[in-house]
């Protein structure tokens, strides 16, 4: 019951601030701290909204009531606190934040549910749990840290470092068995759902029914039914991709991010927010211990341990001590000349005389193998053998892509399709040729040098779905496969008990974007697609294909050494104050019309210079642009942006929140936005 007149409602709009309202004294009774509740807006005579405390009279405006309390409330404090954080570090209007954290499907509430659980997690019910491994001693330190935490309700954060095949996922488990004793809920957050069923079938299969799991591929019914089970505490741990941090569990006693470093824990539309950070401030605001696993660290949680942020828990060798794969570097640059001597002619050039034979041993010992390639399709792009001609996506600045053996293309941003034309647009003397690399190419070439082989194909083209992927997983578990080609699909958590040996094609292809990550994914990348081999009673071997085997991603990443590179890498970041030494913020101005856009930029540069001569406290920020984005144009938008550096979040954080208060200078149909730790530059 509230006894407040007039109360501060986050209303569900694009407003920086929440607006005040009128509690009808017939409401008060229902109402809450944390209720959603329906007001009207504007000529809206109804829009959706949060309850945050008390408001105030004004003779300035007119005061309208609040129409309906809609949901009993369930936004607790910590939840509410944890939000508002959340709204103003990424600018974010705040009224749209704190709907994030109500069910979807909430016409399903009121309907009777059958309580069933979705069918992938009934199938992992009905298994036969295996007996728990006994944690060897690096587990048990872990394990035994994180615990004191979990026992005593305190905040902490501990970065699980252990290599691939280590036994991570185990430390988890035990770890949450902790939290089920104290009665309290455990949150697992994974980078796609979709790519982990071992990891859930691993819980489902010790802990049974109180697992709940929330992701994409639920129907509105599966999901809201999972949603509330957790928010009502009848399932004490929720596993779920990013979306599932916005539960609002109030009785949280642990936090897990599994593979921390993965760049799809950011969201880049919408509310940018990076989950692995939310997640942390999450914890802090719970005062519970939030645990970062990885095999290959992001270098902001590396960065954070040597600053004794974060307590480090290493499992340094594979569980049983086995061996690491062995890796080996081709130098592609001299396979030209080696082909030509050896009357390697028939031969895709993509393919080194040491993996054929890698492949070969592999078929002949009734083993399997992956290869890897971080490009789907047939081909990069065709071009006119006559003029040169390439043919360029419509609505973004980019070449289309190969597909279907090379008679269809594709825009893998805007989803824009074409069949390739029998003569080239430009100049119709010619057929096009195909350029470049993709998985779909690889395969097809797989097939003609070993026509008896199983192969199968894991990219986005032919694994759209959980099931598609269960069922690919199944048939590489039961060796219904001999060779799979994959994107970084079969990079992520994969056990494959006779996968023997891996292959990086074009290991090189990452180093190529002009970002400055570009080489701390690629070692990442490698590091974990080479984990795949070997993880059981055979041995491993990993082929590295590149084009420049000295750059320092590929030579630590041969020697499986992430601390001398990170040390390397950190060196280079502090030099040029990039993160995790400096802040970034990335501004994107848009629009569909280029005069405009270019204009609302430069303006946004003179305003940031004012800011800058108005208050001495942003003398230390740096300004780098306006220029054209490296996709200069996404579905039909023109985009330009600017990039600020800075030392300090708190800065950084105030510097935007002035730049952004007014925006009415910016040209009309041209729109700005702002993305604070970017880490994507393109």
């Amino acid at each position: 019951m509230i006894d407040w007149e007039f109360v501060q409602v986050a209303v569900e709009a694009p407003l920086s601030h929440p607006l005040t309202y009128r509690l009808p004294k017939d409401l008060a009774a229902q109402a809450s701290t944390g209720s959603r509740v329906r007001v009207p807006l504007g000529k809206r005579s109804s829009a959706m909204g949060v309850l945050l405390g008390q408001g105030a009279a004004s003779e300035k405006f007119e005061i309208k009531d609040i129409s309906a309390i809609v949901d009993e409330p369930f936004l607790g404090e910590k939840t509410l606190k944890w939000l508002k954080w959340l709204a103003q570090y990424y600018l974010h209007p705040p009224g749209q934040v704190y709907s994030l954290a109500f069910a979807p499907g909430a016409e399903f509430r009121k309907k009777k549910s059958n309580k069933r659980s979705p069918t992938f997690l009934r199938e992992a019910e009905g298994k036969t749990s295996k007996a728990a491994p006994t944690p060897n001693a690096d587990q048990k330190g872990a394990i035994d840290s994180i615990a004191k935490s979990v026992s005593e309700g305190k905040y902490e954060t501990f970065l699980l470092y252990g290599i691939t095949g280590s036994g991570k996922t185990e430390v988890y488990l035990r770890t949450i068995e902790n939290v089920l004793a104290l009665n309290k809920q455990a949150l697992v957050l994974v980078p796609e759902i979709s790519l982990t069923p071992q990891l859930i079938r691993r819980f489902v299969e010790r802990f049974g029914e109180n697992v709940a799991v929330i992701h994409s591929h639920l129907t509105p019914r599966e999901r809201a039914d999972q949603w509330w089970s957790a928010v009502k505490g009848e399932k004490k741990i929720l596993i779920g991709a990013r979306s599932a941090l916005f539960c609002p569990l109030e009785n949280l006693g642990l936090i897990i991010v599994d593979e921390e470093h993965e760049g799809s824990f950011k969201q880049e539309e919408q509310l940018k927010y990076n989950a692995r950070d939310a997640a942390i401030m999450r914890a802090q605001f719970s005062s519970c211990p939030i645990v970062l696993g990885s095999a290959t660290p992001s270098l902001e949680s590396w960065h954070n341990v040597k600053l004794q942020k974060y307590k480090l828990l290493k499992l340094p060798n594979r569980v049983e001590n086995r061996p690491l794969p062995v890796i080996e570097i081709v130098d592609m640059r001299l396979e030209k000349e080696n082909r030509r001597e050896k009357g390697f002619v028939d031969r895709p050039y993509w393919m080194s005389e040491l993996l054929n034979n890698e492949i070969v041993q592999v078929l002949n010992n009734k083993e399997q193998g992956a290869l890897f390639l971080n490009r789907r399709g047939f081909a990069q792009f065709v071009i006119c053998q006559s003029c040169g001609f390439t043919e360029s996506c419509p609505h973004c600045s980019v070449t289309l892509t190969a597909h279907n053996r090379g008679l269809r293309l594709d825009c893998h941003y805007c989803g824009f399709q074409k069949q390739i034309p029998r003569l080239c647009t430009s100049c119709t003397k010619d057929i096009y040729t195909s350029v470049g690399l993709g998985t779909e190419s690889v395969a097809e070439d797989l097939k003609k040098l070993f026509p008896d082989s199983r192969i199968a194909r894991a990219d986005r083209d032919e694994i759209n779905s959980r099931e598609s992927l269960e069922a690919l997983l199944d048939k590489i578990n039961n060796h219904e496969v001999d060779l799979i080609v994959g994107t970084q699909m079969i990079a992520k958590g994969h056990d494959f008990p006779n996968l023997t040996l891996v292959g990086a094609i074009l290991a090189d292809v990452g180093l190529h974007f002009p970002d400055f990550r570009s080489s701390e994914r690629t070692f990442q990348l490698l590091t974990q697609v080479a984990g795949r081999a070997g993880r059981h009673q055979k041995a491993g071997k990993v082929i590295i294909q590149t084009y420049i085997p000295e750059h320092p991603a590929i030579q630590f990443a041969m020697k499986h050494d992430f601390e001398n590179f990170s040390q390397q890498e950190l060196k280079f970041r502090e030099e040029l104050n990039y993160p995790p030494f400096g802040k970034l913020a990335s501004i994107r101005v848009q629009g569909t019309d280029l005069a405009k856009v270019e204009k609302s930029a430069d303006d946004a540069k003179l305003r940031i210079l004012n800011l800058q001569k108005i208050n001495s406290d942003y003398n230390n920020l740096e300004i780098l642009g306006p220029c054209e984005a490296p996709m200069a144009k996404v579905r039909g938008k023109y985009r330009y942006h600017l990039l600020l550096k800075v030392i300090s979040a708190k800065m950084m954080n105030a510097f935007l929140q002035h730049l952004t208060q007014n925006l009415d200078w910016l040209e009309p149909g041209v729109k700005l936005s702002v993305d604070v730790d970017p880490l994507h530059l393109l």
